[in-house]
């Protein structure tokens, strides 16, 4: 089956030839930075599987393992796309976010990682959820 995704502005896309490893919820300090949200949802894949089209930027900083995490983006419209830490040379983590619409709708999360960090008001079902921004 496989995934496939893109940037905001289609300038980056991407396909992986294999099925995720795990999905999760991430609630590190620097995700929330990077997505500018509560945590991210991360897609690991198998780096050797993963093909991205189009130019990338990144930036790394020194992970909790002291090697840097490569926090992979478009430079045109600032979508994250993955980060891949040096100290897990094997996998890569997407954005779950920059999944095609099918594929974001298929998935499953099924961990939290770095829940130390995980906000105190962040619940799995808020009291008082809104399909749509309210009027």
């Amino acid at each position: 089956m496989g995934l496939s995704g893109h940037c905001l502005c289609g300038a980056v896309t991407y396909t992986v030839d294999a099925e995720p490893l795990v999905v999760g919820y991430d609630h590190c300090d620097d995700c929330q930075r990077q997505s500018g949200s509560t945590y991210s949802l991360v897609v690991v894949v198998p780096k050797d599987k993963l093909t991205i089209k189009g130019t990338t930027k990144s930036y790394a900083k020194n992970g909790s393992s002291g090697k840097p995490v490569h926090r992979v983006f478009c430079p045109e419209c600032g979508s994250p796309i993955a980060h891949d830490p040096e100290a897990a040379p094997p996998i890569i983590a997407l954005k779950g976010g920059t999944l095609s619409e099918a594929d974001k709708k298929a998935l499953k999360p099924d961990t939290e990682i770095w829940t130390v960090s995980k906000l105190p008001f962040c619940q799995e079902h808020l009291a008082k959820p809104f399909e749509h921004m309210p009027q």
